[in-house]
């Protein structure tokens, strides 16, 4: 099998976690196209003694750190509300964060990909922690047609401190809770129990609201499709407990940092 066959599963996550990091779909997938035609340029640059996934991720994390590519610009069409631009660019903490919790990747890879030791990346993780914790509460909008997927998440989200305004099932019930309860978040499934789209949901959402959007769901595929516009934050279903949480922080963490930028 061909690098390139090796490295093709994991793109879509790479380019997930890119504008986790960054917030921005323009911004990350500069990045993640570095990334890349630094591989077309010298193969070498990978290194496969770590696992060809970890390789990719410290390439790709030498390339953020490193190369200046993109600072999107206020009002750039591509960038959905909750998204953001590399003047508000993860830290370290935040970075180790989401590779261990959301990305899955264990403490010593987390170490090889950020190239420190595994002692520093838990200096790291605690870091992030205080930061999360520091989080102001919001108020949150779930869309989710499964009653017990949708208990957990609203149970995820009340140990964070957040309130959950509504839960619903549909589209029209979801702008419907949307219109009467405005959220400062939103976590929605794609594909809903009339057969009606959650992503549908949100869009009509965003016309008059302006806040962050986390989607939880089985086909990630169907958001993250190389398609333009794409969101920021994409949780696979089944999901971690603190997969959501992280994404959550992580999420808000733009939300409030866009929010002073602007003021």
């Amino acid at each position: 099998m061909s690098i390139a066959q090796q490295l093709s599963p994991h793109l879509p996550y790479l380019r997930r976690f890119a504008r986790a990091i960054g917030g921005s779909q323009h911004s990350g997938d500069a990045y993640v196209v570095s990334t890349l035609e630094a591989l077309v340029t010298d193969p070498s640059t990978l290194s496969t003694t770590v696992g060809i996934r970890v390789g990719l991720y410290r390439l790709f994390i030498k390339l953020w750190l490193s190369v200046p590519l993109n600072s999107a610009p206020t009002g750039d069409p591509d960038n959905l509300p909750g998204q953001r631009t590399l003047d508000l660019l993860t830290p370290r903490s935040r970075q180790a964060f989401l590779l261990h919790t959301v990305e899955g990747f264990s403490l010593d890879e987390v170490a090889e990909i950020l190239d420190v030791g595994v002692d520093e990346v838990t200096k790291f993780m605690t870091d992030a922690g205080r930061e999360i914790a520091a989080q102001v509460a919001t108020d949150v909008l779930i869309i989710e047609d499964e009653p017990v997927i949708a208990l957990d998440i609203e149970s995820l989200v009340l140990d964070l401190g957040h309130r959950v305004t509504g839960i619903a099932r549909t589209r029209e019930q979801a702008v419907k809770l949307a219109r009467e309860s405005p959220p400062g978040l939103v976590l929605a499934d794609v594909q809903l129990a009339d057969g009606s789209s959650g992503l549908d949901a949100v869009n009509d959402i965003l016309t008059s609201l302006d806040l962050p959007i986390i989607f939880i769901t089985a086909y990630p595929e169907r958001l993250l499709t190389g398609e333009k516009p794409e969101p920021a934050f994409v949780i696979t279903k089944p999901f971690r407990p603190d997969t959501v949480k992280a994404t959550i922080s992580q999420a808000l963490f733009f939300d409030r940092k866009a929010s002073r930028h602007a003021a």
